[in-house]
């Protein structure tokens, strides 16, 4: 817990001095209060012996500043903790966003997309709760509390007593309920993590969902989760709840025995041990010694709520980036080759199987490389290493003739541009959006760009042209619209390599040849990668890497794997004659196989 602390309080910063003003206000506040009971007592034996006109306002008006002091002391304490809080909890989500920024693909696979919408909403808004609560109520309820009892003491200790036998009491019983409800609290915001998950995933399917008539479907099964969340929470707040009446009953018992007890010794004593000022007094240090350990139940109930939610938090701003700058990095990128060496990759350390499986490929600067295979077949995997979004697990991945985790990660990302197979824009013009490909582009470069990815003709149809306004997770682009702006956005960056994972596949056939010519023609220097589901898009590539199963299972160009490879020659032939038998098609792999008898330089086959 204490490691939790630490790493949650690094995000105070600039507000310390909020954070330190705070309770040392709550103090001299508590402290006013708590001499006011005291002080009346003083007063009403002076009042007592001098009951004029002035004496009254005299003793009146010190009375009056001191709670006046208490006021303004109380209200500057609430002022600052309110700043302290509200600046903590922006702190806090802004270093788990840059957290979660710094994280490695490896990282992210850790925690789902809506348990970390959970932990920047729900979980820092019950830790700002609990903060604030901490710096001021759970400051003031221990020293009222102490006070109360020590100034309940000088009036009469046998009486006082009653109040001292209560603490040890009230403790036992809020111990026992919140070890009991701290569990609970814990198991609620995983399901929470669950219900966020469900919207998330209604919200992006909803085309499907109303296309399907499933509506009603979707409600039951949030009905469901959301029944979960209610059942947990309500348990946990019942038991909670046994906390009020068991501080009342102690107290108002505790101070049922003050007034008859009281009451008897001021009857016994004639007044000379205690008298009914001072009876007074001790009811309103009972008074306030309630109040003190209500608030203090409070504290504890939001500090149990708040427990889970900081330890979910600390586990994000604890992790660790499994991808890390050496000592000396690389920062320049000698050029655009690669080399994969005994390669081999798995997601997790636990994995009981690998992605990519003892891969040997040596690709030269300015090379067009097609992959091709199957789903699952770990294509995206492959290109994935080579900005090194992900290490390897065994061997080695060169970029330039260099270890790709000897570079500086930057240097390293900029030089090679990655087209992703879920393609993204992100709110804002058509402008902004490519120049995330490069700050600095100028006017006629994204244009250039555009031009390349074959976009510049519907862009340029568009009203507002280059100003047209992109929305959120470009929704009002078509498919095919979206892959080529992301393509331009990729070649802004002017990197040595170019990664497309199956980039072209919402565009037309005569659309992907143009692209396919702008880059051979215009970018010759350029290594480009192209994961496709088209033989069509990298039968003109320098080489054509075939994959099955997180193998390389041939390698050539389109006629040597046509020669020499069955599933090439199976792939190929599907796609462009379409309507051939199944006799044709085994005429087709017989003679392939002849061919690669004969001398075919395909790399080897289907294993």
């Amino acid at each position: 817990m204490l490691n939790i602390i630490k790493t949650l309080t690094k995000s105070i910063r600039e507000f310390k001095k909020e954070t330190i003003l705070a309770p040392v206000l709550v103090t001299v506040e508590v402290v006013m209060e708590c001499l006011i009971p005291l002080y009346m007592v003083t007063m009403l034996e002076r009042i007592q012996q001098d009951n004029s006109i002035e004496n009254i306002l005299f003793w009146g008006g010190i009375l009056l500043v001191m709670a006046l002091v208490s006021l303004v002391f109380g209200m500057l304490a609430g002022r600052y903790a309110a700043k302290a809080s509200a600046g903590f909890s922006r702190n806090l989500r802004t270093d788990i966003y840059a957290s979660i920024q710094g994280f490695s693909f490896a990282n992210i696979d850790k925690f789902s997309p809506s348990s970390l919408v959970t932990r920047m909403t729900t979980d820092v808004t019950n830790i700002q709760n609990a903060f604030m609560m901490i710096i001021r109520i759970a400051v003031r309820s221990p020293i009222m509390l102490v006070v109360s009892v020590v100034m309940a003491f000088t009036i009469n200790w046998k009486i006082a007593l009653v109040f001292l036998a209560l603490i040890p009491v009230l403790g036992v019983g809020l111990f026992l309920i919140f070890r009991k409800v701290d569990p609970i609290f814990a198991k609620v915001f995983k399901k929470y993590d669950a219900m966020n998950e469900s919207i998330q995933e209604n919200i992006k399917g909803i085309r499907v969902v109303k296309s399907y008539v499933r509506e009603d479907y979707e409600i039951k099964k949030f009905g469901k989760t959301a029944q979960d969340v209610r059942a947990d929470f309500q348990r946990g707040e019942m038991i909670m709840a046994l906390n009020s009446p068991l501080m009342q009953f102690a107290i108002w018992t505790a101070i049922s025995i003050v007034c008859i007890f009281g009451s008897q010794l001021i009857v016994q004593s004639s007044g000379a041990e205690l008298n009914e000022a001072s009876l007074s007094s001790l009811i309103a240090y009972g008074a306030q010694i309630m109040s003190a350990l209500m608030t203090l139940s409070m504290v504890m109930v939001m500090i149990s709520i708040a427990t889970s939610s900081s330890e979910r938090v600390a586990e994000v701003l604890s992790e660790k980036s499994t991808l890390t700058n050496p000592e000396n990095p690389v920062y320049e990128v000698p050029d655009g080759s690669v080399e994969f060496r005994d390669v081999s990759f798995k997601y997790s350390a636990k994995a009981e199987r690998f992605a990519l499986q003892d891969v040997n490929l040596t690709i030269k600067p300015g090379q067009t490389v097609g992959i091709l295979g199957g789903t699952g077949s770990s294509k995206t995997s492959l290109v994935n290493l080579i900005p090194r979004l992900y290490d390897v697990s065994e061997g080695e991945v060169l970029v330039g003739g260099i270890d790709v985790r000897d570079y500086d990660l930057e240097s390293l990302r900029n030089q090679v541009s990655v087209v992703l197979q879920k393609n993204v824009l992100f709110s804002g013009t058509i402008k902004e959006n490519l120049r995330w490909g490069n700050p600095d582009a100028t006017d006629e470069e994204l244009v250039e760009a555009c031009k390349r990815a074959q976009a510049h003709e519907f862009v340029s149809s568009f009203p507002d042209g280059y100003d047209t306004y992109i929305e959120q997770g470009g929704t009002n682009v078509s498919g095919g619209q979206k892959q080529r702006l992301c393509i331009a956005r990729a070649l802004l960056k002017k990197p040595k390599i170019l990664i497309l994972d199956d980039s072209t596949s919402a565009v037309d056939t005569k659309t992907d040849a143009l692209i396919r010519q702008a880059f051979r023609e215009e970018l010759p220097d350029v290594t480009k990668f192209i994961i496709a589901q088209r033989v069509s898009s990298v039968e003109d590539a320098d080489l054509i890497v075939i994959m099955d199963g997180g193998k390389v299972v041939a390698t050539g160009t389109h006629e040597q794997l046509l020669a020499g490879n069955k599933i090439y020659q199976e792939v190929y032939y599907s796609q462009n004659r379409m309507g051939a038998s199944a006799a044709e098609l085994n005429d087709i792999r017989k003679s392939g196989a002849g061919a690669a008898e004969d001398g075919g330089s395909a790399e080897g086959g289907e294993e």
